[in-house]
């Protein structure tokens, strides 16, 4: 569905993505992990037309999207949560959510979702005419997801949806992320908890300076070496050493 090849990125003199690629199949949950710095959101803000790559080719489809208009990216089935939610604060919820249905030409239809999603997320159900402003910030972000996903997005593309929330909150996303995956959608997901993240995905990509030193599905990643030690500080099979399942969730926490 997407490919993203050799893809270079530069903010002015500085170059934040030294030739990346990667892929995402339909279906799949991607994560695409990594420190502070390392060209997570980037590589997401180029998928959508918010930065001009210098080089390289993002297709969606089979069909190049490059220097393709945020807008028009939307149209063709790609939304994006961004980091900090970006919701409407002074809009209840219901608006926000009528407004991610700006672009479906099915009116009637569109109206029948927003009532289905306020189904969906039973937080943003019992807050319907709540201003966005008044949310906790787990509501908010259901929120954010909520109004990307009624816009029925072929791919919806999460940057740190976890950030900033308390733990019991970022379980519940993380819930919601996986009913998603079970639900066949298709995401892309960039996240600073990167253990969770990567067992949660069906692959995932490590970024560190601007090049993907690391991929593979959960299991090869999480008992990788390299990952073991840049982001927990163990070498593999040293006691507290993650595995592919139940991996202790505060000892996957890592700045991102």
């Amino acid at each position: 569905m997407l490919a993203v090849t050799d893809l270079v990125v530069r903010y002015g003199q500085t170059t934040a993505l030294h030739g990346v690629s990667f892929a995402v199949n339909r279906g799949e949950v991607v994560a695409l992990v990594g420190p502070n710095g390392a060209g997570k959101t980037t590589a997401l803000k180029a998928i959508v037309g918010l930065v001009t790559p210098a080089s390289g080719s993002i297709e969606f489809d089979g069909a190049t999207i490059v220097k393709h208009k945020p807008e028009n990216l939307l149209r063709r089935g790609i939304s994006l949560v961004p980091e900090g939610r970006h919701i409407f604060a002074s809009l209840t919820v219901v608006e926000n959510l009528a407004l991610g249905a700006a672009t479906r030409a099915d009116r009637r239809a569109a109206k029948k979702d927003v009532a289905a999603f306020l189904d969906r997320f039973p937080a943003l159900g019992r807050r319907r005419r709540s201003q966005a402003g008044k949310l906790s910030g787990g509501e908010q972000q259901q929120l954010a997801i909520a109004r990307a996903l009624i816009a029925q997005p072929e791919l919806l593309m999460l940057d740190e949806p976890s950030l900033g929330l308390a733990p019991l909150v970022v379980d519940q996303i993380f819930g919601v992320v996986s009913e998603l995956r079970d639900a066949g959608t298709t995401v892309l997901l960039v996240e600073q908890n990167a253990t969770r993240a990567v067992e949660l995905a069906d692959r995932s990509y490590v970024l560190r300076t601007g090049e993907i030193v690391l991929e593979g599905d959960s299991q090869t990643v999480l008992n990788h070496e390299d990952f073991l030690a840049s982001y927990l500080g163990v070498a593999a099979g040293a006691p507290g050493a993650p595995v592919a399942s139940g991996v202790p969730a505060a000892s996957g926490e890592v700045t991102a």
